[in-house]
C-alpha cells in the first residue's frame, strides 16, 4: 500500500460510519462544504485540536506547527481537520486570581477535546499543546477516546540572557524577592522582566510543562524527541511533518491509547519524573490520566517509585541547566536508553512508533558521562531516592506532596506563621513579617477552597529571592508550578475548605516536617484539635455559579488527582 492510498476500510470505524454507512446527507454535504472531495470521504478523517493562542508564549506558535501535521496527515492519504481548545498560561496567572482557572482548564481541554472528536466522529486525535494543563488535559481526553492518537509537544523556550546570566520565568519571579529585599535595582529588576521570556516555547526549566512532555514521551503517546525539541529548532517542525506516517501506522494496526497507557508504561513515565526531577503536578496529572484510561494508580504507588528511583538530572529550578541543553547531550532517549540498560524501564511497552520502548531506543547514542555534567550516573546521584516524597500525618491524614532534592535538607521544625491568601506571604515580605525559623502556612487555597487550587510560584519565588530560601519551608492546600524550590509541601488533604487540620493551625503552632520519616506533623494535642474544630465554621464557596462553581461541585481531592468526572 502506498502512502497515497486510503487504510482499509474496515479500519475507518468511526467517520465511515457517520459519512456512508448511516448514510447522512447532510454531514456529506458539509464535508464537500469545507473542501473535501468525494475521494477524500474513503479516507480516515483525523482531528488536530490545537491549544494554540495569541496570549501565551508557550502557545502562540502552535496553530502553526498543526498546520506542519496537517500537510504530514494529508501527504499519508488521511484528511487532517483542525480544531482548536482552550488553554490557560500559568506563568501569566500565577500570583493572581486567574490562577484559579489554570487547573480547571485541564479538564476542560479534555472535555472539549473528547466533545469534538466524538461528535464529528473522528478516527484519530492529534493534539498539539504547550502550557502545562494542555499536556494532562490533552492524553486524558485521548484515554478516555481510545482512539488512535499522538501528543505533539510545542517544545521548551530558549533561555533569556541578561548581563550574562540566563533567565527564564522563575528569574522574574525571584527579581521582584530581590527587590522587596533591596537587593537588585531599578535597572536590572527591569532588565530581567525585559528578557526573561525571548520568545515562543514552554517555561525553560524542568517545571511542568517539560516534566510532563518528557514523561509523556516516556510512556509512549509522543515521537521520540518531541520533548526534547526546542519549539524554535528545526526539528520540531520536521517531528510535526512526521505524525502523518505514524498515524497510519496507528490506524492499520489499531493501536490505541489504551494500549499503551498501562500499569508499566504509567511507571515509566513515572520513571522518568524521578530521575529529571520534575514537577509536583506530575503526581495530580497521572493519578488522573491512569483514571481516565481505568487504571489503578495512588500516592503511595508514586511515593514507592519514589522509594527506588534516584534523582540524576541537574535541572532548573534545583539545579544548573535547562531543557534547551539536553537536546545536545542526546534529549530524553538518551536517559531512556541509559535507565533501560540499567533496568530501569519496561522495554516491552508498545508506544506511538508502532515499535516498542527498546525498539524506539535501539539506535539511540549512550549518554557520555565524560562529555556532560546534566545527567549524572548512577553511582553518583544527586539524590539517592527520588525527590517527590508523599508525606502524611495528624496535618495531612489523606497525605500531601513534598519536593526535595536533598538541597533543601530532609528535616525543618517551625513557628506557624498562617496566611489565608498566597498575597498575605507577599505582604508580609514587604513589611517584615516572614523570620527565619517559620512554617508559612497558605490555606484555603485547595481545588475547592481556592478554588482551583493554585500554585504558589509567587510566594516561592519571592521567599527564594528576598534571602529565605533556607530559612523558611511553606506548606499549603494548594499546589506548586514545576519551578518552585526551597522546603514546600502542597496538596495537603484533606484541604481546609472540607475541615482538614490545616484549616485548625494557629500562628505559633510548631510543626516538623520529616521527609526520611515521611510524616508532618502539628504539634497540638488531640484534645486542643477536638476543641478548635468545634469552633471552625465551615467557609462558604467563593463561587456558586459559572465554571469555578462546577468546578467546586465536582473536584475531587488532590490525593484523587483533582478530577471532575466522577461521582
Amino acid at each position: 500500500m502506498t502512502a497515497e492510498e486510503p487504510v482499509a476500510t474496515e479500519l475507518n470505524r468511526f467517520s465511515r460510519t457517520l459519512t456512508q454507512e448511516i448514510s447522512n446527507p447532510a454531514a456529506k454535504a458539509m464535508l464537500f462544504g469545507v473542501g473535501l472531495s468525494e475521494e477524500d470521504m474513503q479516507k480516515p478523517q483525523i482531528g488536530i485540536a490545537s491549544t494554540g493562542y495569541e496570549g501565551n508564549t508557550c502557545n502562540m506558535h502552535l496553530n502553526g506547527l498543526s498546520v506542519y501535521v496537517k500537510q504530514g496527515i494529508q501527504a499519508n492519504g488521511l484528511v487532517g481537520l483542525i480544531f482548536n481548545t482552550i488553554g490557560v498560561s500559568d506563568g501569566m496567572t500565577n500570583g493572581n486570581d486567574g490562577m484559579r482557572y489554570s487547573l480547571p482548564s485541564r479538564d476542560l481541554i479534555a472535555d472539549s477535546i473528547e466533545s469534538v472528536v466524538t461528535a464529528q466522529w473522528y478516527d484519530g486525535v492529534v493534539t498539539v499543546v504547550g502550557c502545562d494543563k494542555n499536556m494532562p488535559g490533552a492524553v486524558m481526553a485521548m484515554a478516555r477516546l481510545d482512539r488512535p492518537g499522538i501528543m505533539v509537544y510545542g517544545g521548551t523556550i530558549r533561555s533569556g540572557h541578561y548581563k550574562g546570566q540566563k533567565l527564564d520565568i522563575v528569574s522574574a519571579f525571584e527579581a521582584l524577592g530581590k527587590k522587596y529585599a533591596n537587593n537588585i535595582s531599578d535597572e536590572d529588576y527591569a532588565g530581567v522582566i525585559r528578557n526573561s521570556i525571548p520568545g515562543a516555547g514552554a517555561c525553560g526549566g524542568m517545571y511542568t510543562a517539560n516534566t510532563m512532555a518528557s514523561s509523556i514521551e516516556a510512556m509512549g503517546l509522543s515521537l521520540p524527541f518531541s520533548s526534547s525539541y526546542p519549539a524554535t529548532h528545526e526539528g520540531k517542525q520536521e517531528e510535526c511533518k512526521k505524525i502523518g506516517a505514524a498515524m497510519r501506522v496507528l490506524l492499520e494496526r489499531n493501536i490505541t491509547p489504551q494500549d499503551i497507557i498501562t500499569p508499566k508504561s504509567l511507571e515509566n513515565a513515572l520513571t522518568v519524573v524521578m530521575v529529571l526531577g520534575g514537577s509536583t503536578n506530575a503526581v495530580l496529572h497521572f493519578l488522573a490520566i491512569a483514571r481516565a484510561a481505568g487504571l489503578s494508580l495512588s500516592i503511595d504507588d508514586i511515593q514507592a517509585i519514589s522509594d527506588r528511583v534516584p534523582l540524576l538530572a541537574d535541572l532548573k529550578p534545583s539545579g544548573k541547566y535547562y531543557m534547551e541543553d539536553m537536546l545536545a547531550i542526546g534529549g530524553v532517549p538518551a536517559v531512556m536508553k541509559y535507565l533501560l540498560k540499567n533496568g530501569m524501564l519496561h522495554g516491552d511497552c508498545m508506544t506511538v512508533t508502532g515499535k516498542t520502548v527498546a525498539e524506539n531506543l535501539t539506535d539511540i547514542p549512550d549518554l557520555d558521562f565524560d562529555a556532560q555534567q546534566i545527567i549524572h550516573p548512577l553511582t553518583n546521584p544527586i539524590k539517592k531516592t527520588g525527590h517527590i516524597q508523599i508525606l502524611r500525618g495528624n496535618l495531612a491524614p489523606t497525605g500531601s506532596v513534598a519536593k526535595i532534592t536533598g538541597k533543601e535538607g530532609e528535616r525543618f521544625e517551625g513557628i506557624a506563621k498562617v496566611c489565608e491568601h498566597e498575597g498575605d506571604v507577599i505582604d508580609a515580605l514587604q513589611n517584615g513579617g516572614i523570620q527565619a525559623g517559620q512554617v508559612i502556612v497558605i490555606r484555603n487555597a485547595g481545588p475547592k477552597g481556592g478554588p482551583g487550587m493554585s500554585e504558589m510560584l509567587k510566594p516561592t519565588s519571592a521567599v527564594m529571592g528576598a534571602g529565605f530560601g533556607d530559612k523558611v519551608a511553606l506548606i499549603t492546600d494548594g499546589r506548586f508550578s514545576g519551578g518552585t524550590h526551597g522546603f514546600v509541601v502542597g496538596h495537603i488533604t484533606p484541604e481546609a475548605f472540607e475541615g482538614g487540620p490545616i484549616a485548625l493551625v494557629k500562628d505559633g503552632d510548631r510543626i516538623t516536617i520529616d521527609t526520611i520519616g515521611r510524616e508532618i506533623t502539628l504539634h497540638v494535642s488531640d484534645e486542643e484539635l477536638a476543641d478548635r474544630r468545634r469552633q471552625w465554621t465551615p467557609p462558604a464557596p467563593r463561587f456558586v455559579k459559572g465554571v469555578l462553581g462546577k468546578y467546586i461541585r465536582n473536584v475531587k481531592s488532590a490525593s484523587e488527582g483533582c478530577v471532575t468526572d466522577e461521582a
